[in-house]
């Protein structure tokens, strides 16, 4: 924000607009220690791609193999893309790759996901 003269003798306040505001802050561990702040283009990405369809086996258990799997289905479809993939990119370097990931972090991550389509699906005049 920025405070400036205006040529009335007055005063403007400038605030800038951001559109990667962060959505949710999820725990990725355990004791909550751990924390990783999800921006709105995070989860356009997900949307975008369906990172997240049938990822998790029909117990529902999200384990570290379903964070492996997530990985490399997303280097995959970067590898075999002809088209601009920062997006994919910068959900990698973000999220999917961040250093904390774990199983548990994965799990938060679908809850938010989830919570993210709903509010998508109740007030859809917010999409792009």
């Amino acid at each position: 924000m920025t405070l400036h003269p205006t040529a009335s003798g007055g005063w403007a306040l400038t605030i800038p607009y951001i559109y990667n505001r962060i959505m949710y802050d999820i725990q990725l561990n355990e004791s909550g220690t751990r924390h990783l702040q999800l921006t709105e283009e995070n989860l356009r990405t997900i949307r975008k791609y369906k990172l997240l369809e049938g990822l998790v086996g029909s117990a529902g258990f999200v384990t570290e193999t379903e964070l492996n799997k997530l990985r490399m289905n997303v280097r995959a479809l970067i590898a075999s893309s002809t088209e601009n993939t920062k997006d994919l990119l910068d959900l990698c370097i973000d999220v999917i790759y961040h250093d904390k990931m774990k199983a548990y972090g994965l799990k938060q991550l679908m809850v938010a996901y989830q919570d993210f389509q709903s509010r998508q699906e109740e007030n859809p005049t917010s999409e792009e």
